[in-house]
């Protein structure tokens, strides 16, 4: 039987399932006929590929008909509607409660290996393969973040299921450039029906949530010009979906924070916190800005959670008015 190259997507992505060890990229892949099952070899140079691992399933991959613009998350976003075109497979409406179980979900991908997370209940078959979805939940699984504004027509999409490989590499492996070639396993690394890519895995996964919440800094009377700030702790463990329990995990060794305080691009401080609070003290205040900042006045602040694996999680940007 004549091959032809697999269309192969290589993506780092939060965690789908507790089956999927975080660190671990995923691969998805469309080719027609189907080879039956696909190989993967790297190397980290040009030459010297070995297999990693093999699969059996096709992906539902595809693209954007329209651009795709920014919208709301932790809430339905009824303004857009996310128009795609899958190259094979199809996509149908789902219930609300199966969506909260993690139904519909789509990768898109709105810059070069950035992707959103997006939920679709209703699904609306507009032509052979493309559809209109709607009612969509934004920015799933902590990737608000890589939202696009808009994600240009034409990027690439991918349905999460099972069809998706988990790519079994170490975490010593994680930021190393490595090349990759994938084809069908019937056939030797070197033949003409593997495509090849370049993909450094960066564990996308093991990186922490923003956190939520920020609220506006207060002052006690026994230290009137120190100002606390506060915000709410977020996890990307699995289990922190559930409505039953206080607190969410922990998922990190370790709680830890850093705190910048800005001056537009500048980071004039960093204040760093085992809690989910820190204290800007009037000293501090008053080294930075020549004074204790007052009432009605602003400030910009970024927040980071802290990973013992990856470093700074996912930055969370707020102006304060005090």
């Amino acid at each position: 039987m004549v091959f032809g190259a697999p269309e192969a997507v290589l993506m780092d992505l939060p965690q789908l399932t507790e089956d999927q060890p975080a660190h671990r990229p995923l691969i998805a892949a469309h080719a027609v006929p189907w080879p039956g099952e696909m190989a993967v070899f790297r190397s980290p140079s040009t030459d010297g590929f070995e297999v990693l691992t093999t699969f059996g399933s096709r992906a539902r991959i595809g693209a954007l008909v329209s651009d795709f613009y920014a919208g709301p998350t932790s809430r339905f976003d009824f303004g857009n509607a996310l128009v795609v075109e899958l190259l094979t497979g199809t996509l149908e409406s789902v219930t609300d409660l199966t969506l909260f179980g993690g139904a519909n979900a789509l990768a898109i991908e709105s810059a070069p290996s950035v992707w959103e997370i997006v939920q679709a209940g209703a699904a609306e078959l507009l032509a052979p393969g493309r559809y209109r979805l709607t009612r969509l939940l934004r920015g799933q699984r902590g990737t608000e973040d890589a939202m696009g504004n808009p994600a240009p027509a034409g990027a690439r999409v991918v349905v999460l299921d099972d069809s998706l490989a988990s790519l079994p590499i170490a975490e010593a492996d994680l930021g190393i450039p490595w090349n990759w070639r994938i084809g069908p396993a019937s056939r030797p690394v070197s033949d003409e029906t593997y495509v090849a890519q370049a993909f450094t895995p960066e564990g996308i996964g093991l990186r922490p949530f923003s956190v939520a919440h920020v609220e506006q800094p207060w002052r006690t009377p026994r230290a009137p010009g120190d100002l606390t700030i506060r915000w709410t702790r977020r996890s990307r463990a699995l289990a922190a979906d559930s409505w039953g329990g206080l607190e969410v995990p922990l998922a990190e060794e370790l709680e830890a924070y850093e705190v910048e305080i800005l001056d537009g691009a500048t980071v004039k401080r960093v204040l760093s916190t085992a809690t989910a609070n820190v204290v800007y003290n009037a000293a501090a205040q008053t080294a930075d800005w020549g004074a204790p900042l007052g009432l009605g006045d602003t400030l910009d602040i970024r927040i980071y959670q802290l990973s013992a694996l990856v470093g700074r999680g996912l930055p969370k940007t707020v102006t304060l008015i005090l």
